[in-house]
């Protein structure tokens, strides 16, 4: 308990902690003049008195302690011990991004670790982290879209939505197309300066209602800057197939619409990236964090509040009961 109270604790006059040099000088001092107190008379023995002590003789020297732990108290309240509190204030002009992310089948392939769609939840997960005052949302699509999340700044929230995030959840295909008009959808109404969305997809896109040109000019007329990054191996990859045996893998060709991305981000500020495995998913997003900073301004400052008032209470308690013990128990008589 006291080391909690002393704890993350200043002093403001720290030269008056020196006069607790004192006490033990006063201590050897008080002993050296018990010592030199003779006796009246001179006994052989004193084992015979043993038996007749009671607890006001041993305690006869508390007064004196009670002193020295008064004077100690005293001293502590003197040097003004201080709480110290310090404070940061983040104040800034984030960006608002919207992760947009490919759920299809093809998105279990094992050319990634584990697969394709857990390594891009694990990127995602990273990067919310690392952007402190963004508001972030996410999209998801297949053969349609839909908006996992909305634009937040609720890590956890964001976090867990990506979890929850796997194959299945809406009709199979790649509408990219679609994907990247919900995206801007999400931003079109947002206020801040800069608006971004990074498409991650691994195939070509094949059905929806909007056509990936569409949704470029979409995006190009509300100023929002687009991200693409091509997901997949090189060649064939193995894919998760379920047959009537149960699923089994098979090597099937990585098809990735390059110049559709790269029209996609060039046109709108943007810029196309190829993961070709884990490692390189995780720089892309590395480098799209670098790219797209936003600025914050971090206010520190330190507040002191005073914490001697209990210090110079205990120490008045400790001159009282001295008091109060001296004219009561250990009260002398002429």
């Amino acid at each position: 308990m006291l080391f909690d109270y002393f704890n993350n604790t200043r002093f403001e006059s720290p030269y008056f902690l020196w006069l607790g040099l004192a006490i033990p000088l006063l201590a050897v001092l008080y002993i050296l003049r018990l010592k030199n107190h003779s006796a009246a008379v001179k006994v052989s023995s004193v084992k015979v008195f043993l038996a007749t002590r009671s607890w006001k003789t041993a305690l006869v020297q508390l007064p004196f302690v009670l002193r020295m732990l008064a004077l100690a108290f005293l001293v502590v309240a003197l040097a003004r011990p201080q709480a110290v509190n310090q404070e940061q204030h983040a104040e800034g002009e984030g960006v608002d991004i919207i992760l947009c992310i490919d759920v299809s089948g093809s998105m279990t392939a094992q050319d990634f670790t584990p697969n394709r769609m857990e390594a891009a939840k694990k990127v995602a997960a990273d990067f919310i982290d690392r952007r402190l005052t963004d508001r972030i949302g996410i999209v998801i699509f297949s053969g349609e879209s839909f908006t996992q999340c909305p634009l937040t700044t609720d890590k956890p929230v964001l976090k867990a939505a990506v979890e929850h995030i796997h194959n299945g959840l809406l009709e199979d295909g790649t509408a990219i197309g679609d994907g990247l008009a919900t995206s801007v959808d999400r931003l079109r109404n947002s206020q801040s300066k800069t608006k971004l969305v990074i498409l991650l997809t691994d195939g070509e896109n094949n059905g929806g209602l909007i056509g990936p040109a569409n949704a470029k000019e979409i995006a190009k007329t509300f100023g929002i800057k687009v991200y693409t990054i091509g997901v997949g191996t090189d060649g064939y990859a193995p894919f998760p197939v379920k047959t009537p045996a149960g699923v089994v893998v098979q090597q099937q060709k990585v098809t990735i619409d390059e110049k559709l991305l790269t029209a996609i981000s060039s046109e709108t500020g943007g810029k196309y990236f190829r993961a070709k495995d884990n490692t390189g998913l995780e720089n892309i997003y590395t480098e799209i964090d670098a790219m797209e900073k936003s600025k914050v301004d971090i206010t520190s400052f330190t507040r002191y509040t005073d914490k001697y008032f209990p210090v110079l209470m205990a120490a008045l308690f400790f001159i009282l009961l001295e008091v109060v013990l001296k004219f009561t128990v250990f009260k002398k008589f002429p």
